[in-house]
């Protein structure tokens, strides 16, 4: 490009400049830094690659058929005065190939540090090289981009980034879904705030349908960050111009419209210089009618300087916010890298002593609820293992009646059952024992509940470390094994906990302790049942006559009543019976032999609704006594022979198992993804620590 040498802008875009090459050596890893740039949008046939080649002044770029530009290319043009250079530079130039060849311009690739290329011919072989080798040869693309600098006097100080060119039907072997592959890598580039979009269109086409300018307004619909090339200007129809285009009255974009010539396909075919090609196009807009007052503000010459000084208040305008990004990244990248561990300087022994301590140190503060990273959202740790003592083992316990299986006919049974042959005085203390022994027998299955419920809580603690010790994330073996220790310590120690915890269920039903000072006597309880039974009973008017007849008897009712055969011993068992007999049979003996199954026929006399509400008494009476007891007693239990026994003991089972000799290699191999990722950030974080002392300016 025929321009005179110029520093304008040169320090500040070479900042990003440097930033692109650092980050394009650890690939997307540099993605989250977004840096400004100019990103060249355009279908196939609107003249893109044309444009690019005027602003470099050369020829460079490969042509053909259908996508010629199969990955991005990162074009950043340095200019650099002529002899500038040490000696005579003609190394690598070939004037049989490339007559323009200049020891004062050269190309170079990020993927071959230190080569020069001075042959522009083979700058065009390199990228097509370059792209076959990542894409292969037939018409794939890759987003993975190739970074070429070229240092000439002849051009300002700018960075283009070439993007593949828009298409609509796969051609060839290209794959059926070509259009959105380019597409969604054309989207990925011009979508980031930080990216200005040069819209090529060819202007003897309806700019309406141009394909750069819609996907460009996709992501800048407001046309802030987007600058529009019109290509093709000499062969608009006669009469024709893109005055209207240029005055914003079509499309308007903020950083408007640049009209230029380019050399057409038979110019290229005859070699014709791009120099001379520049001259015929200063030319066509200084003498066109249309053109010639504005000719200052058309062709390639105007567009590389506008483009340079949007570029430089672009970046200037960004830098603050790329130095804040690359200090974010470069922190959270170092603290990735410490997190996987540098090279492995200890001794194999050092470090699953140091992560056995650490284990056994955190599962402690864990339940004793001494950790610094309390959540303060839900229970953790500790603090659930109290929740299933106090709130679940507790409510369950308290929720066990022990009457919502034991009715009072079964209570009146067995009063009977446990009178023998002799009917009883008063009320049995064998039924009342064997009824509560029963219920206390139901305690079991809450308690044993109640350490399955701990257990589970110690393994929850157990994958939660396991999670946070960095150490596990470079040792899968260790963690394998240290979760294989940990559970089979915990499953040990279940044993005796379980055992423990149903000893004392059996402890409660071997022998019942009637005197205990909360438990309600015998007399007691049926002075109270009495006095509910009188309560509720009707009060005798003063003309009864069995009230009369007592009074009469002097309060001794001798009379024979039909009634009081209800009220014997067995009466309730045997009067239905008894009835239906009656009325079924003549009367032909004395007495009938009894069924073979006895079973209660009718509602419970008075009598037995006294026993067998005092019994209800007392067994409600000591069955509280003793869930409180189990209630205290098992959290007690389990915390002595599993929880406190995993605080104290674990420890010492980590060191027998896992501290020895011969497993302790086997325990420190690294997985393939630690030592892959150690790579990548280490990478990362000497590129960010680059980009931050480029950033210094």
């Amino acid at each position: 490009m025929a321009t005179g040498p110029s520093g304008l802008g040169t320090e500040i875009v070479s900042v990003v400049n440097k930033l692109q090459d650092v980050f394009a050596t650890v690939g997307q890893s540099g993605s989250s830094i977004d840096l400004p740039q100019i990103c060249v949008l355009g279908s196939q046939s609107s003249g893109k690659s044309s444009v690019l080649e005027n602003i470099v002044g050369r020829d460079f770029l490969p042509r053909g058929t259908g996508i010629v530009t199969r990955r991005p290319l990162v074009l950043q043009l340095i200019n650099r005065p002529a002899g500038s250079s040490s000696g005579p530079q003609i190394n690598g130039i070939d004037k049989s190939n490339d007559k323009n060849a200049n020891p004062d311009e050269w190309g170079e690739f990020l993927h071959l540090p230190g080569e020069k290329f001075f042959d522009f011919n083979k700058i065009r072989e390199e990228i097509v090289r370059d792209t076959e080798a990542k894409t292969g040869k037939n018409a794939g693309i890759s987003p993975l981009p190739i970074n070429l600098r070229i240092f000439s006097p002849n051009v300002l100080t700018l960075t283009l980034v070439d993007l593949p060119g828009l298409t609509k039907v796969p051609v060839g072997d290209q794959p059926r879904d070509i259009e959105k592959q380019i597409r969604d890598m054309l989207l990925k580039y011009i979508s980031k705030p930080a990216c200005i979009i040069l819209a090529v269109t060819a202007a003897n086409t309806d700019l309406a349908n141009s394909d750069g300018l819609k996907l460009a307004r996709e992501v800048d619909p407001e046309g802030t960050r987007t600058i529009g090339v019109l290509t093709k200007v000499d062969l608009m129809d006669k009469g024709t111009d893109v005055v209207d285009i240029l005055a914003g009255r079509i499309i308007p974009l903020r950083l408007g419209y640049v009209p230029v010539v380019n050399r057409g396909q038979r110019d290229i075919e005859t070699n014709k210089p791009i120099s001379v090609a520049l001259e015929f196009e200063r030319d066509y807009f200084e003498n066109h009618q249309s053109y010639k007052s504005k000719a200052q503000f058309c062709g390639t010459p105007f567009l590389a300087r506008k483009l340079n000084m949007i570029l430089m208040h672009h970046i200037r305008a960004t830098i603050p916010d790329i130095k804040a990004r690359i200090s974010q990244q470069l922190a959270k990248f170092s603290a990735e890298l410490q997190s996987l561990g540098g090279a492995q300087g200890d001794s194999s022994s050092n470090i699953v002593l140091s992560v056995i301590t650490e284990f056994t140190s955190d599962f402690r503060t864990t339940i004793d609820g001494n950790t610094n990273d309390l959540s303060l959202n839900e229970l953790s740790g500790g603090a659930r293992i109290s929740f299933v003592f106090h709130e679940l083992f507790n409510n369950g316990v308290k929720n066990i009646d022990p009457f919502d299986q034991v009715k009072d006919g079964d209570i009146r049974t067995m009063l009977y059952n446990s009178s023998g042959s002799t009917p009883a005085l008063f009320v049995g203390t064998a039924a009342f024992e064997v009824i509560v022994k029963q219920q206390i027998k139901r305690l079991e299955e809450p308690s044993l509940k109640c350490c399955q419920l701990v257990y589970d809580e110690l393994i929850r603690i157990l994958g939660q470390l396991l999670g946070k010790i960095q150490a596990f994330r470079r040792y899968p073996a260790l963690r394998e094994r240290f979760n294989s220790v940990v559970v089979n310590f915990f499953k040990k120690s279940m044993t005796p906990t379980t055992k423990l915890v149903s000893d004392l269920v059996s402890m409660q039903a071997c022998y019942i302790n009637t005197t205990h000072p909360d438990f309600i006597s015998g007399h007691k309880a049926t002075a109270i049942v009495t006095e509910r039974l009188n309560a509720s009973k009707p009060q005798p008017g003063p003309n009864d006559p069995k009230t009369q007849r007592s009074q009469v008897n002097n309060n001794k009712d001798l009379d024979v009543d039909p009634k009081r055969e209800e009220q014997s011993f067995f009466g309730s068992f045997f009067s239905a019976a008894k009835k239906t007999v009656d009325k079924q049979q003549p009367k032909k003996s004395v007495m009938e032999a009894p069924p073979p199954v006895i079973r209660p026929q009718t509602a419970l006399s008075e009598r037995e609704t006294m026993e067998t509400e005092v019994i209800k008494l007392l067994i409600h009476s000591y069955f509280n006594i003793v869930k409180r007891e189990m209630i205290d007693m098992v959290p007690k239990a389990i915390s002595l022979t599993l929880v406190n026994h995993s605080k104290d003991d674990l420890q010492r089972e980590l060191l027998q198992e896992l501290y020895k000799a011969d497993v302790l290699d086997e325990l420190l191999k690294e997985s393939e993804y630690v030592i892959s990722r150690r790579k990548e950030v280490v990478s990362m974080v000497q590129a960010l620590n680059k980009a931050e002392e480029y950033v210094i300016i």
